[in-house]
């Protein structure tokens, strides 16, 4: 009996909050966006309360130069924060706040490559998945109290809610976006950053880097829920034609970012 209340609940869900992304993907999208919004907002004040930020003016004029660019064709106000963190991560949050750790800007070589990951990241966002992942857990699991867990990350209910925002790795819950998440957020990405007069080649050339960087300790693409770096890499292929016509009409539109590491 339970079974089938479930069943006919789902089914319900999915007839009343269905909804398409940005590539043409059907979701399930049952929280509304603007209490998803206010988990994010929650999230990163948190980030923030409990980790150094960056005060190094360079690493954040560099950081803050290359998101505007691409802020500026997702439209809104965004906030962004460097935190002084040597691991190779960036995120973002709905709510429409963009977090850079240190150890990313020490890795690109330029603001191209830079912009891959922050494309990637606003990407997320701009495709709701952390709506999604929220919206699939709460229809089938939790109910809407993960909506208040993010007032206390640390409790196990807090830790699931943030690690389904995208961020739960700080807290040490490794809830990582699913492949499908992945790989679209790396198409919107590179169309993103093409938009803003970025070279999309240099996507490829980043994850050329983190691979190495990996020093082979990349898992194997079907033990992970993220693609491979090759996988990825592929991907990002199949899609750089159109992404190079995107930046070379948006330099005809004299879009052509300066930011200087």
């Amino acid at each position: 009996m339970l079974k089938k209340s479930l069943l006919t609940l789902t089914m319900s869900l999915c007839l009343s909050a269905c909804a398409t992304s940005p590539t043409g993907r059907t979701q399930l999208i049952y929280m509304p966006d603007n209490q998803v919004n206010q988990m994010g907002l929650q999230a990163f004040d948190s980030l923030k309360s409990k980790n150094p930020i960056s005060r190094n003016q360079q690493s954040n004029q560099f950081a803050q130069c290359v998101a505007n660019a691409i802020i500026r064709e997702t439209g809104g106000q965004w906030e962004v924060v460097v935190f002084e963190d040597e691991t190779l991560n960036a995120f973002a949050l709905p709510g429409n706040k963009i977090g850079v750790h240190t150890g990313l800007i020490d890795l690109v070589d330029n603001q191209d490559q830079l912009a891959a990951v922050i494309g990637h990241e606003v990407g997320h966002v701009q495709a709701r998945h952390s709506n999604e992942r929220l919206s699939q857990e709460t229809a089938v699991n939790t109910g809407l109290s993960l909506a208040q867990a993010v007032a206390a990350p640390q409790s196990a209910m807090g830790q699931t809610a943030l690690g389904l925002l995208g961020v739960g790795a700080q807290y040490g819950v490794i809830l990582p976006f699913s492949r499908v998440h992945e790989t679209e957020a790396d198409t919107i990405g590179l169309d993103l950053m093409a938009r803003a007069g970025f070279d999309p080649k240099q996507s490829v050339q980043l994850w050329l880097k983190m691979d190495k960087a990996s020093q082979g300790g990349q898992p194997i693409e079907f033990m992970s829920t993220h693609p491979s770096h090759s996988s990825r890499i592929d991907n990002l292929n199949q899609h750089m034609n159109q992404a190079i016509q995107l930046q070379q009409q948006a330099w005809n539109a004299g879009k052509k970012p300066r930011c200087t590491k």
